[in-house]
């Protein structure tokens, strides 16, 4: 319903996630050792919860700001 919670919901979403995967390549230079370079280690990583927290306050606008209709 409200266009403006839309557009900040998805501006949150995009921006999280390419930021998300901006971390994420300097996660994947950052380790050096192939057996530590495991998906696990990456997506867990304490560096992503800003992304995932960013990522999250936009789903939670989109559906306040009634993406949930059908």
């Amino acid at each position: 319903m409200e266009p403006a919670l839309m557009f900040a919901a998805a501006a949150m979403v995009v921006i999280g996630l390419v930021g998300q995967g901006f971390e994420m390549r300097k996660i994947r230079k950052s380790i050096t050792t192939d057996e530590q370079l495991s998906s696990k280690n990456v997506f867990v990583d304490r560096r992503n919860l800003k992304w995932y927290a960013i990522i999250g306050a936009g789903l939670i606008l989109y559906y306040f700001g009634g993406g949930s209709q059908v």
